[in-house]
C-alpha cells in the first residue's frame, strides 16, 4: 500500500545488502512534518546490520559492552551484536522465549521470558534471577515488555501472547487478566497498575517520568479491538491517573504500533506494524501527538531502542531482521 500520510509517494526499491543502492538522502526516512527534519541527517542511511532471525524483538544496548542484545523469540534465544565487528553471535539459548528487554540502574539485564512465564534479572556474574513469576498465587501469562524507573521499580506487561499459541511458546489457559504490574524492588510486592487494556503491550515513560505510554495491541486478534497508544500520568507513589489517547490507529487496521522508546525532547518513537508498505517501520510522535515522522522498513517493527556511543543511533527490531539508523536525536539512558 502507498505512504497513508504521502498518497502520492513510494520511496524507490533497495537492495538492502547494497548501501549504494539508495540515493541519499535516504526516502525512507520521511518528515510528514516539518519540525522531524531537525532529527534527519542527510547523508545517514537506514542498514540492515542482521538478518536470519525468525522474530526480532526486544533491543537493549549496553554502552559499557559496546553491544545491542536483542531477542529471537520463536528461536528462544537472544543475540548480541558487536559495534566494534559487526559481528553477530548468540547471547543466550533456550532463553524462556523472551521477549522485551532493558536495563536497570544497576546496567543488570531485565528480560520478559514469555514461555516461562516469568521476569528474570541478570546479575553481573551471569546468574538469572526469578523477578516475578506469580501473581495472586498464579502463574502469570506471559510478560512481554519492561521498562525500569529511575527509582529502581520495574514496570512490564503481561498480555499473554506467550501462551495464545505455541510459536512463541506455549499454549495454555490464562489464568489471570491482561495487566500491567509494577514490581516495587525495595520492598518486593509487585501491584497491578493499570487491567483496562484488551492487550497492554510496548511501555515507555516520558523523559521525567511523570507520564506511561502505552501501547494496546488487540486488534491482532480482531479488527474491532483497540490498536491504540494511551497515556497516563505517574505520581510518585506509583499511582496511574488520567488515561488520554495520543494515537488511534483505527483508519490503518490492522496495522497497530507496538514497542515504544523515547527522545530527550519528548517525541515518541513507536514500532509500528502489520499493515504493509507505506505503514511499516517507526513512527514518530511529538509530545503533542502529532506524527512528525516516519522510518520505513521492509517488515513488520517489533520494538526499538536508542544506542551507540551518543545514543543517537536508532536499532529496530524488525520480524527477521535488525535495522539502525543514525539521527540527530538522542534517547535516555538506560534504554
Amino acid at each position: 500500500m502507498p505512504n497513508p500520510y504521502r498518497p502520492n509517494s513510494k520511496p524507490p526499491g533497495r537492495d538492502w545488502q547494497d548501501r549504494s543502492s539508495v540515493r541519499m538522502p535516504d526516502p525512507n526516512i520521511v518528515a510528514v512534518d516539518p519540525r522531524f527534519r531537525q532529527y534527519m541527517i542527510p547523508n545517514a542511511q537506514i542498514e540492515r546490520i542482521h538478518t536470519g532471525a525468525r522474530w526480532s524483538e526486544g533491543p537493549v544496548w549496553f554502552g559499557d559492552m559496546r553491544c545491542l542484545i536483542w531477542s529471537d523469540i520463536p528461536d528462544d534465544r537472544m543475540l548480541r551484536w558487536d559495534a566494534q565487528t559487526g559481528r553477530t553471535s548468540v547471547f543466550r539459548q533456550a532463553a524462556g522465549f523472551p521477549n522485551g528487554n532493558t536495563r536497570d540502574r544497576e546496567g543488570r539485564l531485565i528480560t520478559c521470558e514469555q514461555d516461562n512465564r516469568r521476569v528474570t534479572r541478570t546479575e553481573h556474574d551471569g546468574r538469572v534471577v526469578v523477578l516475578i513469576d506469580q501473581f495472586d498465587g498464579k502463574r502469570l501469562n506471559s510478560p512481554n515488555d519492561v521498562v525500569v524507573r529511575s527509582d529502581g521499580s520495574i514496570w512490564f506487561s503481561d498480555p499473554g501472547y506467550g501462551i495464545s499459541n505455541a510459536y512463541e511458546g506455549h499454549a495454555t489457559e490464562f489464568k489471570l487478566p491482561r495487566c500491567v504490574y509494577r514490581i516495587d524492588v525495595k520492598s518486593g510486592p509487585a501491584k497491578v497498575v493499570n487491567d483496562a487494556f484488551a492487550r497492554p503491550n510496548g511501555l515507555c515513560f516520558s523523559p521525567d517520568e511523570k507520564l506511561l505510554y502505552i501501547s494496546d495491541t488487540a486488534v491482532g486478534d480482531d479488527p474491532a479491538n483497540p490498536a491504540t497508544i494511551t497515556v497516563v500520568q505517574v505520581d510518585e507513589a506509583g499511582r496511574l491517573s488520567n488515561p488520554r489517547v495520543v494515537h488511534d490507529f483505527k483508519d490503518h487496521k490492522p496495522g497497530f504500533g507496538d514497542g515504544m522508546r523515547i527522545d530527550r525532547d519528548g517525541n515518541l518513537w513507536v514500532a509500528t506494524g502489520w499493515a504493509g508498505e507505506g505503514f511499516d517501520g517507526v513512527h514518530v510522535f511529538a509530545p503533542d501527538g502529532v506524527l512528525i515522522g516516519q522510518i520505513l522498513l521492509p517488515e513488520v517493527c517489533g520494538n526499538l531502542c536508542f544506542g551507540g556511543d551518543k545514543l543517537s543511533r536508532l536499532f529496530m527490531a524488525a520480524s527477521t531482521s535488525l535495522y539502525v539508523v543514525t539521527l540527530h536525536a538522542q534517547g535516555i539512558s538506560p534504554c
